[in-house]
């Protein structure tokens, strides 16, 4: 199992630091590294798939997680590729920032942000693929427990980007702060939702051989949305953005699992 493991593991990272090398070419020619969040997204469906095809698992649950990444996969990357298309050739204030931090060095240092995320696709793809290696032919109870969380998260974070997308869309609303629906009981529902997925995929490899190895992925996804790129430089540029409304909101509003509003 370990060698089949790591072939298919080493595949799928030589596929995914072409993509993110194509991605960057891109990039740097129409000038708008957004795009690399669109690749990130789309880029684990055809790794889940090649780990589907290429895995000697039983062909239930090796077509089950196919489906379930590939859905989720490609929802989040049409979702960040009408968001990027509705801003260009205005790039996200993310990757402008690192644009102009790393000055004359920026083509090199975003050729390796770009293989950094390449790394992590792979890195996070592990669960997925024990999933596809367990032969046992029957699903289990923690793989249906997985499966019911997988929906209920997909469902909440499809539910909050379609909430804050038609926020945006209303001319009324510039300049505003999106407190409707979920946004009302967390400043990033999206982000705990999309943290749940992760949650799921990691229940659903613990009824899988060495599964219990995978609890890195949820945990590194915590990480990245609570300390890195996710909650602290969204909040920074919303507070410079929306001021003291946001500020305000900040107050009343759980930052991440979503509860009850403070009163004012």
């Amino acid at each position: 199992m370990a060698t089949e493991f790591l072939q298919l593991w080493l595949a799928a990272l030589l596929f995914a630091v072409v993509l993110m090398a194509l991605t960057w070419r891109l990039a740097m020619r129409i000038g708008n590294a957004g795009i690399v969040d669109i690749a990130w997204a789309a880029g684990f469906a055809p790794l889940v798939i090649w780990y589907a095809v290429a895995a000697s698992g039983a062909a239930q649950r090796r077509a089950l997680i196919a489906l379930m990444v590939s859905i989720w996969s490609l929802r989040l990357a049409l979702y960040l590729y009408v968001r990027v298309r509705s801003h260009h050739p205005l790039e996200d204030r993310r990757y402008a920032r690192l644009r102009s931090d790393w000055g004359a060095q920026v083509h090199r240092k975003m050729l390796g942000f770009f293989e950094l995320q390449a790394a992590l696709q792979v890195a996070l793809s592990a669960p997925w693929l024990l999933i596809c290696l367990n032969r046992r032919a029957d699903l289990q109870p923690l793989e249906w427990a997985a499966c019911v969380l997988w929906l209920g998260a997909i469902a909440g974070e499809a539910l909050a980007d379609r909430q804050l997308q038609r926020f945006k869309a209303d001319p009324a609303n510039r300049g505003a702060v999106c407190q409707r629906g979920l946004w009302r009981y967390s400043r990033h529902p999206n982000y705990f939702f999309e943290w749940l997925v992760w949650v799921a995929y990691f229940v659903m490899a613990l009824a899988s051989p060495w599964g219990w190895l995978t609890l890195y992925c949820p945990a590194l996804m915590l990480y990245f949305l609570l300390r890195v790129t996710g909650i602290p430089l969204t909040e920074q540029l919303s507070l410079q953005a929306r001021g003291t409304a946001y500020a305000e909101y900040q107050r009343r509003t759980s930052a991440f699992v979503p509860w009850w509003p403070k009163r004012s």
